[in-house]
């Protein structure tokens, strides 16, 4: 039997699960399955989607230390991180299990006749893509809300978090319809192709460049995409910031979990000629790094040897082009690195412009708060900016100025609110936003209906 393996990052040698690997005439017969429930999940109304969801919710409630403990071994994040994940995805089930009885469209006046009004309606079967990563929340904050419209779900997890997967569908499926959630494990090139080719509506989590392509697969068959993809995002340090508790907060959110998140912090811009070298290096040496399920590590291996291929190129062309290493100029132990802050790049330099998923930061220097912002929006995506100062007046000005999805002020670039909304502009993102009611739009569309005399 041809199968799919995933190793933990730690111990290359642990297999934490061999899958069978499917074929896309195995997802043609899972998507046909699906929306034969997906008409019966619809039909059952409100009640029984709220009652499926919350017993979906209370039983990944009950294993919640056991998906804690896979998401550590699986993809390398710390224990506590790792379970707050997994309470998130918890949240997640339990928040639209009552969504599920919020109205489905509007009343209007009828300008000839009776009644007018709009409803809301699931498009049918949602195809998801989904990254290693975050293997229990980015799952979940698709496939609930997609669930909650009425829609039926076909995931193609990543194939590092295949165990993460399995368990999803292992604990949700069984509260719902026969054939109404469904995991697939198999190449992109096959299975992927064949879940983003025939799903009635896509969303994706990953790179630029596999989401562009999703993207124009979706258009040519003209069916709705949402597409997460790169950040490079900034943290702008302005001349009256608390310097100690700034450090911290921007050290956490850029090399927490390897800085392996697409909202981890990339650049720290800093306004003026302060010290804030100081402190940061401080904070960042202070992460520790170590055995994920050890409680106080903040700090995990790379996913995969290429990962740690890509960074150490990046690291080394930053070198070579005179960047200084303030810390963690020090060789790789297994897939496990120390995080990098470099100074002495310009703004324009490949490590400063392109993502590196990895626990790293460039420093720059600006000499107004304007010059600073200008910084931030320069690059070619826009999905998270942190802003970290005292005045008010001048945070929420260029908070207005960012070109990006989320700003963050004298808060971490990394961690979102499952209940507002969640995406990013230009290169970072492509069509409407995640999470929250905001979700609901794209798992859904509209239909007007007139009710005329007879």
């Amino acid at each position: 039997m041809d199968v799919i393996e995933s190793r933990s990052p730690q111990d290359p040698s642990d297999i934490v699960v061999a899958a069978p690997r499917m074929t896309a005439a195995d997802v043609a017969d899972i998507v046909q399955r699906a929306r034969i429930a997906q008409r019966q999940w619809w039909s059952a109304g409100a009640a029984a989607r709220a009652a499926g969801l919350h017993a979906a919710a209370e039983a990944l409630a009950a294993r919640a230390e056991e998906a804690s403990m896979l998401v550590a071994r699986e993809v390398g994040k710390p224990i506590t991180e790792a379970r707050g994940e997994v309470q998130r995805g918890i949240s997640i089930l339990r928040y639209y299990a009552q969504v599920s009885y919020l109205p489905k469209g509007d009343m209007f006046p009828p300008s000839n006749g009776v009644m007018l009004w709009s409803e809301r309606r699931p498009h049918g079967v949602v195809g998801l893509v989904t990254p290693w990563n975050f293997p229990v929340a980015i799952p979940l904050w698709k496939a609930v809300p997609a669930l909650c419209a009425g829609n039926a779900v076909v995931m193609k997890p990543s194939q590092e978090a295949i165990a993460c997967a399995l368990l999803l569908q292992e604990v949700i499926a069984p509260h719902l319809p026969e054939g109404l959630f469904s995991v697939v494990v198999g190449s992109g090139s096959e299975v992927g192709n064949a879940v983003t080719g025939s799903a009635d509506c896509i969303s994706f989590t990953g790179s630029t460049a596999v989401g562009r392509g999703i993207v124009r697969v979706a258009a040519d068959r003209n069916v709705p995409v949402q597409a997460e993809m790169g950040g490079l995002n900034a943290a702008i340090v302005l001349p009256d910031a608390d310097y100690e508790r700034t450090a911290a907060i921007i050290a956490g959110g850029a090399m927490w979990f390897a800085g392996q998140k697409c909202t981890a912090t990339s650049r720290v811009i800093v306004v003026g000629d302060g010290d804030f070298e100081t402190p940061f290096i401080n904070a960042v040496e202070a992460l520790h790094i170590g055995d994920p399920m050890d409680p106080t590590v903040t700090v995990g291996p790379l996913i995969n040897e290429a990962s740690l291929r890509d960074f150490t190129t990046a690291v080394d062309g930053a070198r070579a082009s005179g960047g200084r290493f303030l810390t963690g100029d020090a060789p790789a132990e297994g897939l496990f690195v120390r995080p990098v802050v470099m100074a002495g790049l310009a703004p324009d330099h490949p490590l400063s412009c392109n993502e590196v998923f990895g626990p790293i930061v460039t420093m720059h220097r600006a000499a107004t708060p304007e010059d600073a912002i200008a910084m931030a929006n320069s690059v070619q995506y826009g999905l998270v900016t942190g802003i970290h100062g005292r005045d008010v007046n001048l945070l929420t000005s260029l908070a207005s100025q960012a070109h990006s999805g989320i700003v963050k002020i004298n808060a971490s670039t990394s961690g979102v609110d499952f209940y507002a909304p969640f995406g990013g502009e230009k290169m970072s993102s492509y069509g409407p936003r995640e999470q929250g009611l905001a979700a609901l739009d794209f798992y859904s569309h509209t239909t007007t209906v007139t009710l005329a005399q007879h």
